[in-house]
C-alpha cells in the first residue's frame, strides 16, 4: 500500500450519510442544491438545431445561452424549476417522518392501500437476505431493515426519497421506470418491499406510467410523494434519530438488482460504509468545494448513480437534472446539458463519450473545455484510442477510469489518466488501465497457478456487499475467503476473516502496481456499461413454450458495439417462421430492452465440446453465418427497404445502410416524428430500435399480431403511382401499414363502398343536368350566423357567446332520397406554391367569408370564401403546418410555424401585430379563450402557452412532457383546459383565475398527436393515441371507456352541436368509425379504401332528410362524402338492419396526396392538398333530385 493510500485511510470519514446532509444544508440553506431542467432541454435542443444548420464559435454559444438564461449564477433558463438545500432538508425531515408513521402501523392522506391482491409469476419464491458470514446474523449488534421502493425518475422526489429512507434507518430499492412492467412486479414482489414511495411530479416521466397499476397489480401500499406537500406534518411525528445513534446498525441501505449468473437477477445488499468510503475517496483526491455544477444523468438501475447526486449534495454544490425522457429519447443531448450549464464534472461510460465526440467536436472551440473539469469514465472497457481524442478535446480536463461493481458500492479502483503518457512510453496498452485500489479496498489477482501478476479480480474492504437478497436454497459463491493457497493468503486472524468477492473479471498488473482488465471469466458481458448475464436470457429464453432449449452468445459488432446473438432449439411441432416474431415480442415484455437478443437463430442441435457442453466459442465464430440464414424471412428485406427509404425521406440523405443509427445520422425528434408517420409506428419504437434491422425486426413482429397488407411497391412509389390506384378504385385497401394492428372483429356493421346500397344507387346515376348547392342563400345563410369561425374537428367559435344562434336551424333542409348519390365539383383553387398541410380556417365577420391557411412555402394567405380570390397575403419565416385560429374579438388571425414563432396577424390587413418565439416548431392549432381574452398553443418544445394578445406577453406556460400536435380543448362550464403531448400525457389546467394551475394528469403508453374534444353535457374529454385507443376521461382523469380501432389515429375526434350523439373517429387503416360518446359504444364502421391522418368534418348547415353529410379525406387524395343517419341511436334501438346507417354520397380524387383537415359548410368542402392547391369543392346531385 502507498503513503498516500495510508493517508488517505488515516483521514476520517463523516458517521452517516444523513449527518453529513444535515452539515451540508446548514453551510448554504439557500443555495440552489436541485435544478429540475426543463428550461434547459429546449435551450439545449434550440443549440443543437442551430449548431447543425451552422457552426458557430465558442462566443457565439456563450451569447446564445446567456441571451436566453435568466440566471447566469447558476445558469438557469425559463422553465427551470430550482430547489434550495433548505428545501430539500425540510422535505427529507417531513418524508422520513411519514415513512416512520407509516411503517409503524399510522395512517397517511397520500398512501394508497393495496387491494388485497398480489402478483407471482409463477415460479418465484420470496427472496431472504443471505448475509457474507453467519457472524453478521449473530453479533446481536445489527438488523435487517426493511425495504422500501422508490418508483420516480430521477428528479430532487427522487433524491429526497433517497435520504429519507436513510434517515429512517431502512434500506432503499430504486425501481427503473424503464423496465418493463413484469420485471418491476416481480422485483418487489420477491423483495419483500414494505412500501413503495411514488412521486407526484410529471418530471422526467416519459413512459406514460401511473402508480395505479403498481397497486392493482401487488399487494404492497404506495405513499405518493411531491415536493409541494405540507410539511407542517412533521409536527405531529417524533423526531427521528440518525442510524448512527442507533444501537443497532444496519446491515445493508440499498438492494440493487442486477443480472445474475443463475439465470434470475440477483439482490445486491450495499452498505452505507461502502457509499461513505467512495464517497470521502473522492473528495480527498479531487475535492468539490461547493461552486461546481454536476449533472444528474445516469440510470437509476446502475450504481454509479448513487455518487452522481450524493456527492454533489454532500458537497454542498448544485446539481442539474435533465428530464429523463429527453436522455432516453436521445442520449446526446448531453453535450447540450455540458454546454448550457456549465457543468464541472460528469461521470459517463466510454460508449456514451464516443457518441457524441463527434458532436463536441464539430463545435471548435466549445465552452466545455473550460467548464468540465473531471470527466470519470466507468461501466466499460476505456480504449486508448478514445483516451486520445478526449484528450485533445479536453486539454484542462481530468479523466478518471474507474473499475468496480455492485457488489463493491459502485467502484474499487482508479487510473489517472494524467499518467497515461509516461506509462504508454514504457507498455504497450489498447486499454487504459484500471488502476490501483481506492482508499480501504484491497485488490488481489488469483490465477489457477498462482500467478503473481494475472488471474480474477477479488475485492475485499469496507466496499463490498454486506449480502445478497436471494432465494433461501441459493449459494452466495460471489462471497469468499481467500484461497489458502493464495500467495496474498496471510495467516494473521484478521486478514483470515476478512471476506472477498470474485468478480468473474480477469486482470494482470503492471509493473507500476497498475491493473489492467483482461475481461470476463464466466458466462457475463457488459454493453453499453449494462452489465448482463447471458443466462439470464437464455433462463428467460427457455421459458417459451415453444422453445425447447436456448445459448446466448455476445459479439462485437459495428463500431465496437457488443450485440447479442440466441440460438435457439424448437420444439419438434414448431417451425421458425411461425415463433420467431413471438420470441421477440415476449422477450420484449420480460426483459429490459437491452437485454433482448439483437439475433434470433434456429439450430437442430447444438455444438458440443469434448466435455458434453455447449461450445459457445463456435457458437460465437459461426454467428454471422447463420444470422443471415435466420433473419431474413417472409419478405423482410423488402420491409427494410422501405424503412431505410423512411430514413432517406425524413433525413434528406442519399443513403442508409442495415446497421446506421437514425439518431446518430443527425435524426432528431421531428424527423423521428415523420418516420413514424410514413411507417405508421410509434415514435417510442423508433427510439428503442433506431437502426433499420432492429425496427425491421420489430415491424415484421408487429406484422404476426394481426392482419397486415404490406404492399412494398405502393410504399416505395406512392407518390408516381397515387393517381393511377385512385383512379382504378379498387377494392382491396392498397394502405401501407407497418403498425400491425389488425382490425378488430365487432359485432357491429361495417360498410364498405361496395355495399349493396352502392350497387343500387350506380345504377341510377343517369340524369344529365348538374344541380350543386351552392346558390347565395346558402351563404346568404351562413352570413346570419354572426361573427364566427369554422376549424378542423367541428371547432365553432362565436363572437358573442350570449347570441349564438341555433345552428340546426339555420341548416338548409333538403328532401333527398337515399336511393340516390351525389358528386362533387370545384369550384375554385388557390395555388400556395408548396405543400398544403394544414387545415383551412373559415371565418364570417361582417358580411363576409374568408379562408386562412398556409402551406410549406411560408405563404399565409386570406381568401375570400366565395370567388377564391386571395384578399391579402404574408411571408412567414418557417413553414406553416398548423391551423390558424382567430381572437375572440376578430381583431387578429394567429398561426404557427417551424421556426418556433407564433404570429399575431391583423385581420384586415395582414400586417404583424405581435409575434411570440417558443422553444420548438409549431405544429399545433392555437386556441382562443374568449372568456379570459387569451390563446392557448402549444409547441415542439413540450410547453404550452396562454398568451395575452393585447398587452403582448406570456401569461402562463407549462411543460407537458412532450411534443404537442394537437390543440388544447377548453371546457367553459368548469374553466378547465385539458392538452395531450406526444409522450401520451393528458394535462388538465384550471383556468378559473390566474395563477392557473394542474387539475391532474393522465398518463397513456401511446403518444398523442391529435387535438382533443370535450362531449357535451357529460363533460367527458375524447383523447385519440396513436396506438389506435380512443378514450374517455371525466373530470377528475379517471377512464370512463377505452375502444380499440383497427389502426393508428393521428387525428382528433369531431363532435358537434347538431349531432351530439357521435363521435368521430379516423383511423390511419382506413377506418371512420362513429362511437356513442357516454359508452364507447360503436354505432357504424366505414371503410374509406385508403389511410386517413385528417379529422372528419360533419356539415352542421345542411340536412338532407333525416341525414347530415361527413366530409373525410384520405392520405391519397380522395374526398369522401358520407351521408349518416341523423339518430342513430334510435334507429339501432329499433333495429332496423335493413336500413344502413351509413353510405358513401359523393367522392372527388385530388392530384396530390392530403393531411389536412377539412372544413364543410352548406355542402361547400375546403381543404389543402400536396398538390400545392388550396381547393374549394362543391358538392351537388341530380337536378331531378332537387326540387
Amino acid at each position: 500500500m502507498s503513503v498516500a493510500q495510508q493517508q488517505q485511510q488515516q483521514q476520517p470519514r463523516p458517521c452517516c450519510l444523513s449527518h453529513a446532509l444535515s452539515v451540508a444544508a446548514s453551510k448554504a440553506p439557500s443555495k440552489i442544491a436541485v435544478v429540475h431542467a426543463s428550461g434547459g432541454a429546449v435551450v439545449s435542443g434550440e443549440l443543437r438545431r442551430r449548431i447543425a444548420a451552422d457552426p458557430v464559435s465558442s462566443a457565439a454559444v456563450d451569447r446564445f445561452c446567456d441571451e436566453r438564461a435568466r440566471s447566469l449564477s447558476p445558469p438557469l433558463y425559463p422553465g427551470d424549476r430550482c430547489f434550495t438545500y433548505s428545501d430539500v432538508s425540510l422535505a427529507v425531515d417531513c418524508l422520513s417522518s411519514r415513512l416512520c408513521n407509516i411503517l409503524n402501523g399510522g395512517d397517511d392522506p397520500d398512501l394508497i392501500k393495496p387491494s388485497g391482491k398480489s402478483y407471482h409469476s409463477g415460479d418465484e419464491a420470496a427472496y431472504t437476505f443471505k448475509p457474507g458470514t453467519a457472524q453478521l446474523m449473530e453479533s446481536g449488534d445489527a438488523y435487517v431493515p426493511k425495504v422500501i421502493a422508490i418508483y420516480t425518475p430521477p428528479s430532487v422526489e427522487y433524491i429526497v426519497s433517497v435520504l429519507s429512507v436513510l434517515r429512517c434507518g431502512e434500506a432503499f430499492l430504486s425501481i427503473d421506470p424503464m423496465w418493463p412492467k413484469e420485471r418491476m412486479l416481480s422485483i418487489v414482489s420477491r423483495s419483500n418491499v414494505e412500501l413503495i414511495i411514488a412521486s407526484k411530479s410529471s418530471f422526467g416521466k416519459s413512459h406514460g406510467r401511473q402508480t395505479d397499476w403498481i397497486v392493482e397489480s401487488g399487494s404492497c401500499p404506495v405513499v405518493l410523494f411531491s415536493m409541494e406537500e405540507n410539511t407542517t406534518k412533521i409536527s405531529r411525528y417524533e423526531n427521528i434519530l440518525c442510524p448512527c445513534a442507533r444501537e443497532k446498525r444496519r446491515l445493508f441501505c440499498y438492494l440493487m438488482y442486477t443480472s445474475g449468473s443463475t439465470g434470475k437477477p440477483k439482490g445486491v445488499c450495499g452498505t452505507e460504509e461502502g457509499l461513505l468510503n467512495r464517497f470521502s475517496w473522492m473528495q480527498r483526491l479531487y475535492p468539490l468545494h461547493g461552486k461546481e455544477l454536476l449533472l444528474f444523468k445516469t440510470s437509476i438501475s446502475f450504481v454509479d448513480h448513487l455518487q452522481e447526486f450524493l456527492v454533489s449534495i454532500l458537497c454542498a454544490c448544485t446539481l442539474v437534472v435533465p428530464p429523463l425522457d429527453k436522455l432516453k429519447h436521445d442520449a446526446l443531448v448531453v453535450a447540450n446539458f455540458l454546454e448550457a450549464y456549465h457543468i464541472s464534472r460528469l461521470t459517463a461510460v466510454p460508449s456514451l463519450m464516443k457518441a457524441i465526440v463527434p458532436a463536441m467536436l464539430s463545435r471548435q472551440n466549445t465552452r466545455v473545455p473550460h467548464s468540465l473539469e473531471l470527466l470519470v469514465l466507468s461501466g466499460e472497457e476505456f480504449s486508448v484510442s478514445l483516451w486520445k481524442e478526449l484528450a485533445r478535446l479536453l486539454p484542462k480536463t481530468t479523466i478518471l477510469n474507474l473499475y468496480g461493481s455492485t457488489e463493491v458500492a459502485g467502484d474499487c479502483t482508479y487510473f489517472d489518466c494524467k499518467r497515461l503518457p509516461m506509462m504508454l512510453e514504457a507498455e504497450k496498452l489498447s486499454n487504459v488501465p484500471i488502476g490501483l485500489p481506492i482508499s480501504n479496498c484491497e485488490v488481489v489477482l488469483v490465477g489457477e497457478d498462482d500467478e503473481l501478476n494475472h488471474g480474477e479480480i477479488y475485492v475485499g474492504g469496507v466496499c463490498i456487499l454486506s449480502g445478497y437478497m436471494s432465494e433461501p436454497s441459493a449459494d452466495s459463491l460471489d462471497y469468499v475467503e481467500l484461497p489458502h493457497n493464495s500467495s496474498h493468503y496471510r495467516s494473521d486472524e484478521e486478514h483470515q476473516r476478512q471476506l472477498f468477492i470474485r468478480t468473474g473479471d480477469f486482470a494482470r498488473q503492471l509493473a507500476s502496481g497498475d491493473y489492467v482488465f483482461l475481461g470476463r471469466k464466466d458466462h457475463i458481458v457488459k454493453i453499453n456499461g449494462q452489465r448482463i448475464a447471458l443466462g439470464e436470457i437464455e433462463s428467460m429464453l427457455r421459458q417459451h413454450e415453444s422453445v425447447l432449449d436456448a445459448a446466448v452468445v455476445c459479439r462485437i459488432g459495428p463500431e465496437e458495439l457488443g450485440q447479442l446473438e440466441a440460438f435457439l432449439l424448437l420444439n419438434e411441432k414448431k417451425r421458425p417462421s411461425e415463433v420467431s416474431r413471438s420470441i421477440r415480442h415476449w422477450m420484449v415484455e420480460k426483459l429490459p430492452y437491452a437485454m433482448v437478443p439483437h439475433h434470433f437463430i434456429f439450430l437442430e442441435s447444438f455444438p458440443r465440446t469434448s466435455s458434453g457442453k455447449v461450445d459457445y466459442e463456435f457458437l460465437s465464430a459461426s454467428v454471422l453465418m447463420h444470422s443471415k440464414d435466420n433473419i431474413d424471412t417472409d419478405g423482410s428485406s423488402n420491409v427494410l427497404e422501405v424503412i431505410k427509404k423512411a430514413f432517406c425521406d425524413a433525413l434528406m440523405i442519399e443513403e442508409v445502410s442495415d446497421d446506421d443509427n437514425f439518431f446518430s445520422l443527425g435524426g432528431n425528434s421531428i424527423a423521428a416524428a415523420h418516420v413514424s408517420h410514413n411507417l405508421g409506428i410509434s415514435m417510442k419504437s423508433l427510439y428503442d430500435f433506431p437502426t433499420p434491422s432492429k425496427l425491421q425486426i420489430v415491424l415484421l413482429e408487429k406484422q404476426g399480431l394481426g392482419s397486415m397488407d404490406i404492399n412494398v411497391s405502393d410504399a416505395l412509389g406512392m407518390n408516381s403511382e397515387a393517381s393511377e390506384r385512385k383512379s382504378s378504385h379498387v377494392d382491396k385497401v392498397n394502405s401501407f401499414q407497418l403498425d400491425g394492428l389488425g382490425r378488430e372483429r365487432r359485432s357491429t356493421r361495417t360498410i364498405s363502398r361496395d355495399s349493396k346500397n352502392d350497387e343500387l344507387t350506380s345504377k341510377r346515376l343517369k340524369f344529365s343536368s348538374e344541380v350543386y348547392l351552392t346558390s347565395e342563400g346558402l351563404w346568404k345563410s351562413v352570413s346570419l350566423l354572426g361573427p364566427c369561425s369554422l376549424s378542423r374537428c367541428n371547432r365553432v367559435m362565436y363572437e358573442d357567446k350570449n347570441s349564438v344562434k341555433d345552428v340546426d336551424q339555420q341548416s338548409l333542409q333538403l328532401d333527398f332520397s337515399r336511393d340516390l348519390k351525389g358528386m362533387m365539383h370545384e369550384l375554385w383553387k388557390v395555388p400556395m406554391e408548396s405543400c398544403v398541410d394544414a387545415s383551412p380556417l373559415l371565418v364570417v365577420h361582417d358580411q363576409e367569408i374568408c379562408v386562412f391557411i398556409g402551406s410549406h412555402s411560408q405563404r399565409f394567405v386570406c381568401v375570400d370564401a366565395k370567388s377564391g380570390h386571395v384578399l391579402w397575403e404574408i411571408k412567414l419565416d418557417g413553414r406553416i403546418e398548423c391551423s390558424a385560429a382567430v381572437t375572440s374579438d376578430f381583431s387578429q388571425v394567429v398561426v404557427g410555424c417551424y421556426d418556433g414563432k407564433i404570429y399575431f396577424i391583423d385581420f384586415s390587413n395582414g400586417k404583424i401585430c405581435w409575434t411570440f418565439q417558443t422553444g420548438g416548431e409549431v405544429k399545433s392549432q392555437p386556441v382562443a379563450d374568449w372568456r379570459r381574452q387569451l390563446i392557448w398553443c402549444g409547441s415542439h418544445d413540450h410547453n404550452l402557452y396562454a398568451l395575452d394578445y393585447k398587452n403582448h406577453q406570456c401569461l402562463f406556460n407549462i411543460s407537458c412532457g412532450g411534443s404537442i400536435f394537437g390543440s388544447p380543448v377548453i371546457d367553459e362550464v368548469r374553466d378547465t383546459l385539458y392538452v395531450g403531448s406526444t409522450s401520451g400525457r393528458v394535462t388538465a389546467l384550471c383556468i378559473k383565475a390566474v395563477p392557473f394551475y394542474v387539475l391532474w394528469l393522465c398518463e397513456f403508453e401511446a403518444p398523442v398527436f391529435g387535438s382533443l374534444c370535450v362531449c357535451s353535457p357529460s363533460a367527458l374529454v375524447i383523447c385519440c393515441l396513436v396506438d389506435g385507443s380512443v378514450v374517455a376521461l371525466d373530470t377528475t382523469g379517471s377512464i370512463i371507456w377505452k375502444r380499440r380501432t383497427g389502426g393508428p389515429i393521428f387525428a382528433g375526434a369531431s363532435i358537434t352541436s347538431v349531432l351530439p350523439t357521435q363521435v368521430l373517429i379516423c383511423s390511419r387503416s382506413g377506418s371512420i368509425l362513429s362511437l356513442e360518446p357516454e359508452n364507447g359504444e360503436i354505432y357504424w364502421e366505414y371503410d374509406a379504401g385508403y389511410p386517413i391522418t385528417a379529422s372528419a368534418y360533419l356539415d352542421e348547415h345542411l340536412r338532407l332528410s333525416a341525414d347530415r353529410l361527413v366530409c373525410i379525406c384520405t392520405c391519397l387524395g380522395s374526398v369522401l362524402v358520407l351521408r349518416i343517419e341523423e339518430d342513430v341511436a334510435r334507429e339501432r334501438n329499433q333495429q332496423k338492419e335493413d336500413r344502413c346507417m351509413v353510405q358513401e354520397f359523393a367522392r372527388l380524387e385530388l392530384e396530390g396526396d392530403v393531411f389536412s383537415s377539412p372544413v364543410m359548410i352548406g355542402g361547400v368542402i375546403f381543404v389543402g392538398c400536396r398538390d400545392d392547391n388550396l381547393h374549394c369543392i362543391a358538392v351537388g346531385s341530380q337536378s331531378s333530385v332537387i326540387e
